[in-house]
């Protein structure tokens, strides 16, 4: 749906050049419910901008829904295709005051020029139904609540059936309530198809999305690392993005073997992994599958010794791992504490864990 390619933006003022954007990659499928989240000034809402084609990349390509947004279109072409491809929901909703809803979420399909002018009212009666406001239909916005002036938005922004759903902060006005409501609506629309893509600061938010994206200082953090260390500070996730080498292993190649000298940690970004131990007759047996998002290699980093189990990459496909040497993972833990303590509990229940026989004889490993 989104296929970001070496976006670059750079804003120019009297004190010179701001890259606010450097070098964004990214790719977001059809039907996927995302979060991109960060802090103030961290380039969220510039990224957004990108791939709605509110404003444009000082380099680098922005393909959505099969469209090169910036590559032979102008001004025009972009509001236009905006109105047939896309909805967008503010933060303060954006209703006209004199218009009531229903003919607030008419608009789009005035604009666009879609379905038969008779047909129009019916519809968005339809998507005022669907989001719980047809009994409000007639009413001002201000004649409604903040809650229901959001749901009101979003049916406007569904006026022309865009296959991408686009919302910035929509929750950031309302109360708890409110906000779950509109959460449930939006993974009600991403099962029915639609893709959508959040921007927010609640974490209980990104919590409920398929896919969390973060970005700081203008990059994106590998999300392998938010996965795996979801205790560090944003700096310190890219800074592990950064140091990390990126690996490629192929199916059913060893990446540790027991008894082997362990220099790295080693996180999970595409492709499973196999814990492989030594069972009462010599022979192979997998304990567990890691899966992206996971990690290996803290026990020996942290107590010490050898690899004690084999770790093999696992189906048909590649496996991609990131991994941080010896001495960048000891840095990390000494400078997020909170992390050392997680690892640190993580690594005893591990160990504990392994201790333990099945009645098989056989020794097991719990990777988290």
């Amino acid at each position: 749906m989104i296929d970001i390619r070496n976006v670059i933006k750079v804003f120019k003022n009297a004190a010179g050049e701001f890259k606010v954007l450097k070098g964004i990659d990214l790719a977001i499928e059809r039907g996927q419910f995302v979060s991109i989240v960060g802090k103030s000034g961290s380039g969220k809402s510039t990224l957004l901008n990108m791939f709605t084609g509110i404003d444009h990349p000082t380099s680098g390509h922005v393909i959505v829904n099969g469209t090169d947004l910036y590559t032979n279109m102008n001004e025009s072409d972009r509001s236009l295709w905006r109105g047939k491809n896309l909805g967008i929901v503010f933060q303060f909703f954006q209703l006209l005051p004199m218009l009531s809803l229903l003919e607030n979420v008419m608009l789009p399909m005035d604009y666009a020029n879609m379905y038969d002018f008779d047909e129009r009212p019916k519809r968005a009666m339809e998507l005022l139904t669907l989001v719980g406001l047809e009994k409000q239909a007639n009413k001002l916005p201000l004649a409604v609540s903040t809650g229901q002036q959001q749901l009101a938005a979003i049916a406007r922004a569904l006026a022309t059936n865009p296959p991408l759903l686009v919302a910035d902060e929509p929750t950031g006005n309302l109360d708890s309530r409110s906000s779950d409501a509109i959460i449930q609506l939006f993974e009600k629309l991403v099962s029915d198809g639609k893709t959508v893509v959040m921007v927010t600061h609640d974490p209980s938010l990104t919590a409920r999305t398929t896919r969390n994206i973060i970005i700081s200082d203008g990059e994106l953090i590998n999300e392998a690392v938010a996965l795996a260390l979801p205790l560090l500070k944003h700096r310190l996730m890219l800074a592990v993005t950064k140091k990390s080498q990126r690996l490629t292993i192929n199916p059913g190649q060893a990446i540790l073997n027991r008894d082997q000298h362990v220099d790295s940690f080693f996180m999970i970004s595409r492709g499973d992994v196999d814990i492989v131990l030594e069972g009462k007759n010599k022979e192979d047996i997998t304990v567990t599958r890691l899966v992206p998002g996971q990690y290996f290699g803290e026990v020996e980093l942290v107590r010490g010794g050898k690899s004690i189990a084999s770790v093999r990459a696992s189906g048909d496909n590649q496996v991609e791992l990131l991994a941080l040497t010896r001495d960048d993972f000891h840095d990390l833990l000494k400078e997020s504490p909170l992390t050392e303590e997680a690892i640190g509990r993580m690594v005893q229940h591990r160990l504990e864990e392994n201790k333990s026989t099945d009645r098989r004889g056989k020794r097991l490993w719990p990777f988290g």
